[in-house]
C-alpha cells in the first residue's frame, strides 16, 4: 500500500515527464497503483473502523430526554442506568455537549441583588404517582436573589392560602426573611397591575407582608422574565427532582423527599452563573435576612357564617355543632390547609371540628346541645283530672 512520501514521489517523477510505468518499477508497485494515485491527487488513506460504544443502544433514550427539555447530564446518566447502562459519565456528556447548540432559550441580561434582598416567587405543575394514582402536583418555588439557594412545596392548589403558606415555609427553611419578595401577577398576591404607578395587591398578600417585614413587589403584565432567576427553577425541578422520583405514597411522602433532595443535590451544587456552591454562598447571605416573627402568621381560609336556630353551621356542604348559646350570632371560621376547621366567636376558640364530606354527614358534638335539649325536654305536666271533666 502507498504511504505518503510514495505520493510524493510519484507526483514528482510525474510532473518531471517520467512515465507511469517507470515510476512503477522505481517503487516495486503495479502500473495502476500510480495510476489510481494521481486519479485521486493522494495516497489512500484507510479508513479508521469506529469501534461500537457503550453508549449506543441508549441513544435513543437520551435524544428522547433532550426532546423533552432534559439536558442536565447527570439526570440523564440516572435514567439510562437504570435501563442498563455501565459505563461512565463522561462519554455522555461527550454525546451530549454538540447537541447544547441545539437546546431552545432565550438571551436574558443578568442583574444580581445584595444579600438578604430579594427572594423570588413563583408556581409550577407536573402530574406524577401519589398513591397509585396520577395527580396534578402543584409546587411553590422561593428561591434567594442572592445565593440562588432555593427551597420548595408541594401541594394540591394554587390558592392564596397555599401561596401565603408555601413562603412562609420557605422563611422558616432559610431561618430568615428578606427584604422584599418579587411574585407573578397571580391574583392572590398582585391584583392588578396599571400602566402606569405602583401595583394593587391583594389585602392579605400585604397583611402577611406587614407580619413578616417584606416589602411586596410585582413583575409587570408580559414582563415574567424579570423574575428569570425563579423561573428556571422551576424547569430545574422538573428536570431533576421530578426526574429522579416520580411516584410517591403520599403527599407527606413527596415533601419529605424533596426536603431531602435539597440537601444533598441541590444545596451542595455549584452555581453556573455565580461560579460558587449554594450553600456556601447562603452562609454569607444568611445573617442579612431578617429574623422570623415570633408568631407565625395564620394561612388558613377566613369565613364568616351565622348559626342556624338549631346549634349549626353550614360550611362547604356539610354542618358543624357550634354551642347552643350562639344561635343566631355571627361566628368565624378558619379552615386550616391540614383539614382542621376552628369557629371563634370574637378572639375566643368556641368549636373545633375536622373538616368532612358531604358524604360524611353532619359534625356533631353532644356537649355543644345540652342547653337545646333540656329546653326541648320542658314538657308541661298537667293532672288526669283535666282529662276527666272534659269527657
Amino acid at each position: 500500500m502507498l504511504r505518503k512520501e510514495d505520493f510524493a514521489v510519484i507526483k514528482s517523477l510525474n510532473q518531471h515527464g517520467v512515465y507511469q510505468k517507470d515510476i512503477a518499477i522505481e517503487l516495486g508497485v503495479h502500473p495502476r497503483t500510480v495510476s489510481r494515485a494521481l486519479k485521486r491527487d493522494g495516497y489512500p488513506r484507510r479508513e479508521r473502523k469506529r469501534s461500537d460504544s457503550k453508549l449506543d443502544p441508549y441513544q435513543p433514550k437520551i435524544d428522547q430526554l433532550l426532546s423533552e427539555g432534559v439536558w442536565n447530564a447527570r439526570v440523564i446518566l440516572r435514567e439510562i442506568q437504570a435501563l442498563g447502562y455501565t459505563s461512565g459519565y463522561t462519554i455522555l456528556r461527550d454525546y451530549i455537549q454538540p447537541k447544547r447548540v441545539l437546546r431552545p432559550g432565550r438571551a436574558t441580561v443578568h442583574f444580581e441583588t445584595q444579600p438578604g434582598k430579594q427572594l423570588q416567587s413563583d408556581w409550577g405543575e407536573v402530574i406524577v404517582e401519589i398513591a397509585g394514582k396520577p395527580t396534578k402536583v402543584h409546587f411553590i418555588v422561593n428561591e434567594l436573589g442572592y445565593s440562588r439557594r432555593f427551597h420548595f412545596w408541594c401541594t394540591d392548589s394554587e390558592d392564596a392560602e397555599h401561596t401565603y403558606e408555601g413562603l412562609i415555609r420557605s422563611f422558616e427553611h432559610f431561618d430568615g426573611v428578606t427584604e422584599e419578595v418579587l411574585v407573578d401577577n397571580q391574583k392572590c398576591a398582585a391584583l392588578e397591575y396599571p400602566s402606569q404607578g405602583k401595583p394593587y395587591f391583594n389585602e392579605r398578600f400585604v397583611d402577611l407582608a406587614g407580619h413578616y417585614g417584606f416589602t411586596p413587589r410585582a413583575c409587570r403584565p408580559y414582563r415574567a422574565r424579570t423574575k428569570g432567576k425563579d423561573e428556571r427553577m422551576v424547569g430545574y425541578i422538573k428536570g431533576n427532582f421530578f426526574m429522579r422520583y416520580r411516584s410517591f405514597e403520599s403527599w407527606a411522602h413527596l415533601n419529605q423527599l424533596a426536603e431531602k433532595w435539597l440537601a444533598e443535590e441541590a444545596d451542595p451544587r455549584l452555581q453556573g452563573t455565580v461560579k460558587e456552591i449554594v450553600a456556601e454562598r447562603f452562609e454569607r447571605e444568611q445573617p442579612a435576612l431578617k429574623s422570623l416573627p415570633k408568631v407565625r402568621y395564620d394561612t388558613s381560609y377566613y369565613e364568616l357564617r351565622r348559626v342556624a336556630w338549631d346549634g349549626y353551621i353550614d360550611v362547604r356542604g356539610n354542618r358543624y355543632s357550634v354551642p347552643a348559646e350562639l344561635v343566631g350570632q355571627r361566628v368565624a371560621v378558619r379552615i386550616g390547609l391540614d383539614g382542621l376547621l376552628r369557629v371563634y366567636q370574637a378572639e375566643t376558640l368556641v368549636a373545633t371540628h375536622t373538616l368532612r364530606s358531604v358524604q360524611a354527614g353532619w359534625s356533631t358534638v353532644a356537649a355543644h346541645h345540652v342547653e337545646l335539649w333540656n329546653e326541648a325536654l320542658k314538657v308541661e305536666r298537667r293532672s288526669l283530672a283535666v282529662y276527666e271533666e272534659v269527657s
